[in-house]
């Protein structure tokens, strides 16, 4: 049987540049309307038992190169689970040698949440009980902005993932911190759920996971850079999101994303906003200092260089919301390579890590929850 390599699917991203027996030369398309591409996710058939050798040869290009670096490459035969590969990097190329051990094997720069997952997750949890749903509009691919609401309380957090498309991982961090806010069973659940109401927007950006995207939307814009003045015609995620803020408030933010080069998990603030106060750096702090104490996975010595008073970008989410609304806000980061101070040989970080992660997250907000 001839192997075969194809992208025409939900998240897709692959160019096969040359094919010669078992070795391709694959190239990672860039994001529609803009530079950036590092995502890459695709299909090899017809290759059981066969050294394949894939080699994409634009990595060098790639809008973090440095991410691939101690990188490994994630796979898997069914769909379900999916495992980390030797992958080398040298001279601009990042290569993967594999023997599959069936005719199908998916490959992808990380496990994927496709949207025909992220709609079955919509689903699930907008049918359990205290949880009600509303579109808040329209990509400019035409699809939904899905949000979901639960709690009582007057505490107005708000959880949002995915601005930038292909950190996948943000949205299985969701999928974890859905399904512990949704257990009737579980006290720090019932607890949250008492003292807050939960604003949850599991993917800012359909349309670059759909397309897949590395970091922008249809009209290739970052998302991430629009907060201080988004429109309808540029980033009308980032548009309506922001509209129903306005309306509920804001005490505590959380927007989760995923770090091509950093290999360990680490939060970012909003150090050097105009309007900082001590009070938010000291429940900052201490919901950071919180969340390090309750799990191995997260640390607080490496992550972002600090931003020095007054030179905050108000463009990104955390820094405009804890302007404008006086609120904590965070910026989750989680590695596309690995835990370094803890890591797992088979898997690197992984989608069951990033659901963990989500439910300690949860337990260190419980904790701080008072202070708010």
């Amino acid at each position: 049987m001839t192997a075969h390599i194809s992208s025409a699917f939900d998240s897709g991203n692959i160019r096969v540049v040359a094919a010669s027996g078992d070795r391709f030369d694959l190239e990672i398309e860039a994001d529609h309307g803009s530079d950036f591409y590092q995502w890459f996710h695709f299909r090899l058939t017809g290759a059981k038992g066969r050294e394949v050798t894939l080699r994409i040869i634009n990595a060098g290009g790639a809008a973090y190169p440095g991410g691939w670096a101690d990188y490994r490459a994630c796979i898997s035969e069914d769909r379900q689970r999916w495992t980390r590969i030797a992958t080398s990097y040298a001279d601009g190329v990042l290569a993967i040698t594999h023997r599959p051990a069936s005719d199908n094997l998916w490959v992808a720069y990380f496990a994927p949440y496709s949207m025909e997952r992220h709609h079955h997750l919509v689903a699930t949890m907008a049918a359990r009980a205290g949880v009600s749903y509303a579109s808040l509009g329209r990509s400019l691919d035409g699809q939904e902005i899905d949000y979901l609401c639960l709690g009582e309380g007057p505490l107005q957090i708000w959880l949002y993932a995915r601005q930038h498309p292909g950190e996948t991982m943000a949205e299985w961090w969701m999928e974890g911190a859905l399904e512990r806010l949704t257990d009737s069973q579980d006290p720090v659940a019932r607890a949250l759920r008492r003292h807050a109401t939960f604003h949850i927007v599991p993917n800012m950006n359909p349309d670059g996971s759909r397309r897949g995207h590395l970091r922008t939307n249809a009209a290739g814009v970052n998302l991430n850079r629009e907060w201080h003045e988004p429109s309808l015609e540029r980033s009308p995620e980032v548009f309506h999101v922001l509209a129903r803020m306005e309306e509920t408030g804001v005490d505590f933010a959380m927007d989760v994303h995923g770090d091509e080069t950093i290999p360990h998990v680490f939060i970012a603030g909003f150090e050097g906003i105009p309007n900082w106060t001590d009070r938010q750096g000291l429940i900052y702090h201490r919901f950071r200092d919180t969340l390090a104490r309750r799990t191995p996975d997260f640390q607080t010595a490496k992550g972002y260089p600090v931003a020095g008073p007054g030179k905050a970008n108000l463009s990104m989410s955390t820094n405009q919301l804890a302007n404008r609304f006086g609120c904590i806000a965070t910026t989750l980061e989680m590695p596309f390579k690995d835990n370094f101070d803890l890591p797992d040989p088979d898997h690197g970080w992984s989608p069951d890590r990033s659901k963990r992660l989500a439910a300690e997250c949860l337990g260190a907000l419980h904790e701080i929850a008072e202070r708010l």
